[in-house]
């Protein structure tokens, strides 16, 4: 039971993480194009706050929830004197979870500082640059999320 209450909240954080990611570069993005940049880069810095928040329990929730789970699987197995082989979805899984992970916290500690700099010095350059990264970042984490989805379900 604790094992299926796990992986649900395990594949709800990726539903909030990846779904987040989504909507952010399809749908808010081009919204917010046509705002001034002062009122745009606000408004994202405002919205990409509260979402990295987010995104911070989520993806260490859904690692930590992995985690948990793959070593479950392994002590039950190895109690039940079989030899635990780790499947190949697994580790797509781990490998590229982790680097998300990485690149969110790159994303989050890094660029997003540079955003919130030149958001509270009305540096409007400097600010359409840090969007600039954090947009091709969040590109390549949910295309490394759809892709970690999508192997899944067909392997």
């Amino acid at each position: 039971m604790l094992y299926l209450i796990l992986k649900a909240i395990h594949v709800l954080s990726i539903v909030v993480w990846v779904g987040g990611m989504v909507f952010s570069h399809f749908f808010l993005r081009p919204a917010v194009a046509p705002l001034e940049p002062a009122v745009r880069l606000r408004l994202m810095h405002d919205v990409l706050g509260r979402f990295f928040a987010t995104v911070l329990a989520a993806s260490l929730t859904a690692l930590g929830t992995g985690l948990w789970m793959m070593g479950r699987v392994a002590k039950a197995t190895v109690q039940g004197g079989g030899t635990f082989t780790m499947p190949l979805d697994w580790w797509v899984m781990l490998v590229l979870g982790v680097l998300m992970v990485l690149i969110f916290m790159h994303i989050r500690f890094a660029l997003f500082k540079r955003l919130r700099t030149a958001v509270q010095a009305s540096n409007w350059p400097a600010g359409a640059d840090a969007m600039v990264q954090v947009r091709k970042w969040v590109a390549v984490n949910m295309g490394l999320g759809l892709f970690i989805i999508a192997f899944t379900l067909a392997y």
